[in-house]
Parts: C-alpha cells; structure tokens; sequence
C-alpha cells in the first residue's frame, strides 16, 4: 500500500487499477500532496530559529505538526464549504482533477463534519500546549491563520470570491508559517523574521494562482472573482511570471543586506527549471494533456508547484548552508 501512498502524494490521484485502502482515502481528502509547501515554511522557520542559537525541538515539532493539521483542516473545510455552497459540482474543475472527497463518494458529509473538527481540536490542544510554553502570541497567530482559512470560502467573507484569497495564501504560508514557527520554537520574533518569509510566501502564492488561472472560466461564469478572473489570463500568467522572477530579487536582496547568509544565493542553481516555467507561462495552455498527465484540466497550477518544491528546496539548502559553512559576502 506503500506504493498507493507514494503516488497520491505525487499527483493527487490513484489509479483506478490500484485498490483504495482507508489511509490512501484520506490522504485524497486531506490533498496531501500539497503538503510539502507547509513543510518547506515550517522548516524555514526553524532553520532561522537554529540561525540565532535558539533551536529547541519540541516546541519547534509541536509548531509543525500543528502547521500540517491545520492544511489539512483548511482543505477538508475548503472542500466541504464549496459544496455546501453550490460551487463544487461534478462539472467543477475541482472533482476533475482529483477525486472530491463527498461527490467522489470516498466519505459521507457527516464523516468529512467529524474529520474537520477532529483535526481542528488536535490542533487547539497543540496551541494550548505552545501558548503554556511561550504565551499568549501563539494563540494570535493561531487565530489569525485559522480565520484566513475558514473565511477562504465561508460566507460571508469568501476570500476567494473578492479577489484576497491570494494575499491570504500569502500570509499564511508566509509571515504567520514562519514567523509562528520562528516564534514558537525561540521565544522571540526580531522583525527580519518577516523579511526572510517574504521569498517562500512569493513562491506559494504562484501555486494559487496558476490554480486560478486554471479554472478561470468556470470561475468567472460562477461569479468567483479571483485575481486572474480580475486580471484576465494574459495579465495573470504575466504577474505569475514575475513572482516568480521576484522570489530571487528578493533572495539577492535579503542576502546582499545581510538579512539572510549568502548561501541562499544557491537558489540561483534552480533558474534553469525557472526558464522552462518562463516559456510554459509565455504560451497558452495546450488542448490535450500529455500522456500519462495526473491532474488534468489544470495546468499552470502543476509548473508553478514544481518550481515551488524546486526553488523552496534550494532555499532550505541555502540556510541550512548558512548554519554549518557560515560565509560572509565582502563588504564595499
């Protein structure tokens, strides 16, 4: 069953010639696949934690784990939300790509009500635990990210419907992500901590909205007016582009200012998948899949997610490189 747990946490999906066992049901419904993004800013804020001498681990794999059940509530919430609220259909993008947890028929309504609020007090009990070890902040941050996520798609705010489900995505996965995690594993939150979350924050916002650009249509003819719908295709696909290109102005900025060790400037080694992403944006979506493709209709989605894990790895190198090879860039 490995082998099924492996491929849904590549593509999202499971072949139809592969049974379904339970843990690959709910690793569908929790959309592990995306994941690794929530993983990458966790360990960004410990590996700034670790920069200033103040690394403890408990607090610091308390802070993760709560980080990762809390994408996991926020996927079931989207998922079940956007049903209840007429969005998701049969027709709707999201049940084509990969299975709807309720429409798909793997778990009833009343079973995706039960998960949501089980994970959700699994991860009150781990704010609780971190608000006795570091203070009433944790909780702030707690709040601030759990709002985001259930007004995402929750009347009546929809965030994703007045075009602020990308600023959102932004601060969540970055200044509440590592700046929380930074918090909860030192005690401390110096403002540079901010700065530094800027870079993965940039990258995960363009998962979201190669998303966007994906189902556009369909969003704009539901009145869903996200920033693409806003934009337009070709203004989205140029901004995407740019954020792109921005992850590594800012990089070389933070590390020129001294913010960041010069070893993040590694991230330089993943401009060669960045170009081929580049000339995927510059082109129009192809009318048919490629053999073999796990997540059709959506296709800008999957190379701004494949730059991500690119780009967000070599960012982790670059920090981790800072701690044990410390280096400094010549002054002048």
């Amino acid at each position: 069953m490995w082998r099924n747990w492996l491929e849904i946490y590549r593509t999202c999906n499971l072949r139809a010639d592969r049974p379904m066992d339970s843990i690959s049901k709910w690793l569908i419904t929790v959309r592990c696949c995306v994941f690794p993004m929530t993983m990458i800013s966790a360990a960004i804020g410990g590996l700034l934690a670790a920069s200033v001498g103040r690394f403890e681990p408990l607090p610091f794999a308390l802070a993760a784990v709560g980080l990762l059940l809390a994408h996991a509530a926020n996927n079931m919430i989207n998922d079940y939300f956007d049903l209840e609220t007429g969005l998701d259909t049969a027709e709707y993008a999201r049940a084509q790509y990969a299975p709807h947890p309720i429409l798909s028929g793997m778990v009833a309504r009343e079973q995706l009500r039960r998960a949501i609020l089980l994970v959700n007090a699994l991860d009150g009990l781990i704010a609780l635990a971190l608000m006795a070890m570091r203070g009433w902040p944790i909780l702030a941050f707690a709040l601030a990210g759990l709002f985001i996520s259930v007004f995402y798609v929750v009347p009546p705010l929809r965030l994703k419907r007045i075009g602020l489900g990308e600023l959102g995505v932004f601060l969540v996965w970055g200044p509440l992500m590592i700046g929380g995690t930074f918090y909860a594993t030192t005690g401390t939150l110096p403002g540079w901590v901010w700065l530094a979350s800027i870079p993965y924050a940039l990258l995960v916002s363009t998962v979201l909205i190669g998303k966007h650009i994906d189902k556009l249509e369909q969003d704009r003819a539901r009145g869903i007016y996200t920033l693409p719908v806003l934009l337009g295709e070709r203004m989205a696909r140029a901004l995407n582009a740019g954020l792109m290109v921005a992850f590594y102005v800012v990089v070389g900025g933070l590390a020129l200012a001294g913010v960041l060790g010069p070893w993040v400037l590694l991230t330089a080694l993943g401009l060669p998948r960045l170009i081929d992403v580049l000339r995927t944006y510059a082109r129009p979506r192809p009318a048919e899949p490629p053999p073999g493709y796990p997540v059709w209709p959506l296709w800008y989605v999957s190379w701004a997610f494949v730059f991500n894990r690119r780009a967000g790895a070599l960012f982790l190198a670059g920090l981790l490189l800072n701690l044990i090879l410390p280096l400094r860039l010549p002054a002048g």
